[in-house]
């Protein structure tokens, strides 16, 4: 019996002996997490167009691995989950979708797609990977391409015209489509149409030759003259929250099977603001926490709100920080939560802050990647 006590009881301290030595270990040899990130950009002050960066996430410093040429105007992209494609809008009058090879961190064009409408602003794939759907702005319009294995596109097959307008005279005359935004779970497509303050709604499946189902389409209309942007979801899928440009404000609904039912209006900006809006992005942080919109024009900030337990923003908590830049477009939070990435167009640099993953708040670390006109992040 004394035997056996003692030799459990030299069991145990060698299981916590090999324990604490595993654990040092990896501690000593685990590697900071690496990232990569694409920027997009207007190219007419010189840009080269789509930019492909190292991001090190231990010490949040960039370094430039290639870029593109001839590329015009690629203001927003989107990476297939293999990361082996990107697919980039090109912003112009005749408006085009890019299709490129991601090999060695060099993007290769693989082919280029009309999109039926004028200035292209952004783009999605379909969580299946099977589908890809271009918001088409001054064209009031979205179209689909089915997706291929090898990255390439179809020709457009979906294509869908809207006509109408709202109350702002200049910026709702007509019909303008911001973005094309898939629920959690992958059933439902999204487009906000600030020229229309609507969002519709279409059930999407990848088994039928048209994947959006237009006669079970549902709208949320939006207050007039708040011209609806960007989308966000919560992880689940439960919430929604809509940022709204010309207001900037965020609407914030519950989202179930489909159906949007709208329980919180909030702004952006603080109470004596008296300038005009013009929001222009919207993010979760990875856990779900915060939430974070970019307001341009006179404010050039980032608006951080917390997320309460049944969705709602948390008012009392709203805190800004400036971007450190003129026009604020579209800002990116790495997987970690540890850094936030905001694009300033009319400052040509993208800023680097640091993130509280517990407060949410931001810190600017000083760091900055100076491009031409920057516009669309996309870490991976």
């Amino acid at each position: 019996m004394k035997f056996n006590s003692a030799n459990k009881h030299w069991k145990i301290l060698l299981v916590f002996l090999l324990a604490s030595q595993f654990n040092s270990y990896a501690q000593n040899t685990s590697k900071p997490l690496i990232a990569n990130l694409l920027i997009g950009t207007y190219t007419e002050k010189g840009s080269k167009g789509i930019y492909v960066y190292h991001f090190d996430t231990a010490t949040g410093k960039a370094t430039e691995l290639s870029h593109t040429t001839n590329c015009s105007n690629p203001s927003f992209l989107t990476i297939s989950k293999d990361k082996q494609n990107v697919y980039a809008v090109n912003e112009n009058k005749e408006g085009m979708i890019s299709a490129f090879t991601l090999t060695n961190n060099k993007l290769v064009l693989l082919h280029q797609k009309k999109t039926k409408g004028a200035d292209p602003c952004y783009v999605a794939i379909s969580p299946d990977q099977h589908n890809l759907f271009v918001a088409n702005y001054s064209g009031g319009s979205l179209t689909q391409y089915h997706r291929f294995a090898d990255g390439l596109l179809s020709n457009p097959q979906q294509f869908i015209q809207y006509s109408g307008k709202s109350v702002h005279p200049d910026r709702q005359e007509k019909a303008h489509i911001h973005g094309a935004f898939f629920s959690p779970n992958g059933n439902y497509l999204l487009t906000p149409n600030l020229g229309m303050d609507q969002v519709n709604i279409y059930p999407y499946s990848n088994t039928t030759s048209l994947p959006l189902d237009i006669e079970k389409v549902k709208t949320i209309t939006t207050q007039p003259g708040s011209g609806p942007r960007h989308i966000v979801f919560s992880k689940k899928g439960t919430y929604l929250y809509v940022l709204e440009e010309l207001t900037g404000s965020i609407s914030v609904y519950s989202f179930v099977k489909g159906q949007a039912t709208l329980i919180q209006n909030v702004f952006t900006h603080p109470k004596t603001f008296k300038g005009s809006p013009n929001s222009a992005d919207i993010h979760l942080s990875p856990d779900g926490a915060y939430l974070y919109a970019s307001n341009r024009g006179e404010e050039n900030n980032i608006v951080k709100f917390s997320v309460l337990s049944n969705g709602k923003l948390d008012v009392k908590s709203e805190v800004y920080y400036s971007t450190d830049g003129k026009k604020p477009r579209n800002f990116t939070i790495s997987a970690d939560g540890n850094w936030l990435l905001v694009a300033n167009q009319d400052s040509d640099k993208i800023v680097v802050f640091k993130r509280n993953k517990a407060t949410g708040g931001l810190t600017n670390t000083g760091s900055s990647i100076k491009i031409s006109m920057p516009v669309c992040l996309v870490m991976f």
